[in-house]
């Protein structure tokens, strides 16, 4: 669990930088508090938990789904989100992120933070004395993995025998769903290219919390009896330079017809952006097999559970 240390406050603050800072236990009672919100809001009924409460929303990384979601879910909850630029804000002329950390805590009851470096929340999260959201680094999406296992549980009625493959780059969202897979018992298989793997630490992580991900490199044998295919992009933000050789190494991981063929009764899901024509062919995407925007509405009613469980 993530806490602040005495840099920031003698009271314990509860922060989510990482899928495993909660338990099995706390993350079953935040997807139980997502589907209420999600039922909820189905039937217009208000659910203002955070009234008069505000999330400050620091960007160094673009987003449509992370803004919007995490916005329009504090102005459901009854609170305010206020968005801050890296050049909106001091920390793009360079204040130290320590600085920056322990003035927001004294305006905000929460802070949401979309960055490139781990490193950077984890400082963040050190100097500051309300709970801080990991909304994305180059390392972690653990608000993407909240939302997966919304959708996978939804889908599927449930965790227990569901079996998911994982296709193309060993990145930050494949990194965080491996690590939420191991939590809730889901059979993971991981095919990724030589080189591009989830990070050695990331499985061992997964299997001291009980899971047993199945790495191959042959994404056919992934998909073969899989209940839910995921994919996401291959290139993602900060590695454009990379594209040709990208392209060249995932030659064959393209979630596409041929590849569902081996598994007829496979759900997909894909985070969003999708690079159409790269990892994931349109006509999957837009078939009846695709789970993908449900995937993508879910991030809202997941955000929404997991800011009203850290705020109380």
């Amino acid at each position: 669990m993530a806490t602040t240390g005495d840099a920031a406050s003698d009271a314990d603050v509860r922060h989510f930088l990482e899928i495993d800072d909660l338990s099995e236990d706390e993350l079953l009672t935040v997807l139980d508090r997502s589907a209420e919100y999600k039922r909820a809001q189905q039937r217009g009924e208000p659910h203002e938990d955070l009234d008069g409460r505000t999330l400050g929303m620091i960007f160094q990384k673009p987003s449509t789904r992370t803004r919007v979601s995490f916005e329009t879910g504090m102005t459901q909850l009854g609170g305010h989100a206020v968005f801050l630029g890296e050049d909106d804000i001091q920390l793009g002329r360079g204040e130290p992120l320590k600085d920056t950390s322990r003035t927001l805590s004294r305006y905000v009851d929460a802070v949401m933070a979309r960055v490139f470096k781990h490193e950077n929340i984890e400082v963040f999260a050190e100097y500051s004395s309300v709970p801080v959201v990991n909304g994305l680094t180059d390392d972690a999406h653990p608000c993407q993995t909240l939302a997966d296992l919304l959708t996978i549980r939804e889908h599927e009625g449930g965790f227990e025998d569901v079996s998911v493959a994982w296709i193309g780059d060993g990145n930050n969202v494949a990194q965080s769903f491996a690590i939420g897979a191991a939590l809730t018992d889901i059979d993971l298989t991981v095919a990724t290219p030589k080189g591009y793997g989830i990070d050695d630490d990331v499985l061992a992580r997964a299997r001291e919390l009980g899971g047993d991900p199945t790495i191959t490199n042959d994404p056919v044998d992934a998909a073969a009896d899989a209940d839910v295919i995921y994919t996401d992009v291959w290139i993602s933000m900060g590695q454009e330079d990379e594209r040709d050789v990208r392209m060249n190494a995932f030659e064959g991981f393209q979630v596409c017809s041929d590849l569902l063929e081996h598994a007829p009764e496979t759900a997909v899901m894909h985070c969003l952006p999708a690079h159409r024509g790269e990892e994931i062919t349109d006509a999957v995407i837009e078939s009846d097999r695709s789970i993908v925007f449900e995937q993508a509405e879910n991030r809202l009613h997941a955000q929404k559970a997991l800011l009203s469980w850290l705020l109380g």
